[in-house]
């Protein structure tokens, strides 16, 4: 499971997506994040549904490879499901002791389910293809404007990134450990969901161990290469909108402009038929 995570992971191939500006990027996967939480009907999902096929048709991305990264998060959809299905009040449908299947928690357990698998797919979408060094930059200059208030833009953007990509690196760090103390004996597989997460306990301090190295390593770089900040740099590649990025920003307000619709008067069209 732990190598199925594909958020903080680059797929390199040359797309329309690939090539649009990061900051470009960095705006559609709020927007469309933004979206998710103003959906309240099928047509809603529906348009969200199709902007986010049409993406990841663009961006070229096998969609097995995208999916691969929801394995991830199956016990969380699982609570999620379960909590909104029998603790929300409204019309029974089933009905066991004290366990109550209601027709409004069937339809939030629904919403939910759909609203998060597509959060971690739109949120996969963005990193798969953004390099880390494109988010520093997008971010540091898409919030510039901020520097006036004396937020440390840069240094925010330069966390973020290094985050990102410390994401797979810790998940193959997890691997080779967790192979390297069942080739000693140790038991990952067999026993209860609780039973497993205990066996896991003996990981953190060799994990925690590793990730504090690589950060001092990291640092030393860093400090060895004179950083000091984002104050007076210059960037090898400067960003710059295109035609394909304005045009981006054009169908995101279309798109944006269609789940609004959909929001208010979704609703209506759904119950006059």
């Amino acid at each position: 499971m732990l190598r199925e995570i594909t958020i903080g992971q680059y797929y390199p191939v040359d797309s329309a997506l690939h090539r649009l500006d990061p900051r470009t990027k960095l705006a559609g996967t709020l927007v469309f994040i933004i979206s998710l939480f103003l959906c309240n009907n099928i047509l809603s999902y529906l348009a969200a549904t199709i902007f986010l096929l049409a993406v990841i048709r663009i961006s070229k991305v096998p969609f097995s490879y995208i999916v691969r990264g929801l394995k991830a998060i199956v016990i969380l959809l699982m609570i999620s499901v379960v909590f909104n299905l029998f603790l929300t009040p409204g019309t029974v449908l089933w009905q066991l002791g004290p366990l109550k299947l209601t027709r409004e928690g069937l339809r939030i357990a629904a919403m939910m389910a759909v609203r998060l698998i597509y959060l971690v797919i739109g949120s996969s979408l963005m990193t798969l293809t953004t390099t880390p060094n494109q988010l520093t930059d997008g971010m540091e200059k898409g919030l510039g404007f901020l520097t006036v208030f004396h937020v440390p833009v840069h240094e925010i953007a330069m966390m973020m990134s290094i985050a990102l990509r410390f994401i797979p690196i810790l998940v193959e760090e997890t691997d080779k450990i967790m192979k390297a103390q069942m080739a000693r004996g140790a038991d990952f597989e067999s026993g209860n969901l609780f039973q497993r997460i205990k066996n896991m306990v003996p990981l953190l301090v060799p994990l925690f161990v590793s990730a504090f190295r690589r950060a001092t390593d990291l640092a030393m770089a860093m400090e060895a290469r004179c950083y000091r900040g984002g104050a007076g740099r210059t960037k090898m590649k400067p960003l710059h909108y295109r035609t394909a990025d304005r045009l981006a920003y054009l169908l995101l307000l279309g798109y944006f402009a269609v789940i609004l619709a959909g929001r208010f008067l979704g609703g209506r069209l759904v119950g006059m038929f």
